[in-house]
């Protein structure tokens, strides 16, 4: 392990020891490593070539017209990239779904922005993972 030494700016001290305490890291190394390998994780995910993982959520409004019907169509087009799908009903008005997603990084990206960008889809995060031995 290598020691290094890095300046920051005062506001961005603080808030990278607001963090560290929220998450309990034991020390500002912990927390800098947690984030730097979060970044790199995120930024091989982004490579068209790579095969991965994903964790797809949004929330949506089951009753915007045709709405839930366009998101099974897209998952049904989408198939071969779906492992599981879980579906909550969170208020009258939203659902919750979670997708897990295997395959190309390039088409689960286009996958995510297709449904998160559909009308009436209110919140939506894609969390990448590369296939593991690909790091």
């Amino acid at each position: 392990m290598q020691r290094v030494t890095i300046t920051l700016d005062d506001d961005l001290l603080t808030t990278l020891d607001a963090l560290s305490e929220h998450h309990g890291y034991r020390n500002r190394s912990e927390a800098i490593r947690d984030i730097l390998r979060n970044a790199l994780v995120q930024e091989k995910s982004q490579q068209a070539d790579r095969q991965g993982y994903a964790v797809l959520s949004y929330v949506y409004e089951h009753e915007k017209r045709d709405l839930a019907s366009r998101l099974v169509s897209s998952q049904h087009h989408h198939h071969d990239l779906s492992v599981a799908t879980l579906h909550v009903h969170i208020s009258h008005e939203d659902c919750l779904e979670i997708a897990v997603l295997k395959g190309n990084m390039h088409e689960i990206k286009h996958f995510a922005d297709e449904m998160i960008a559909e009308r009436g889809v209110r919140h939506g995060h894609l969390q990448c993972l590369t296939a593991e031995g690909d790091e």
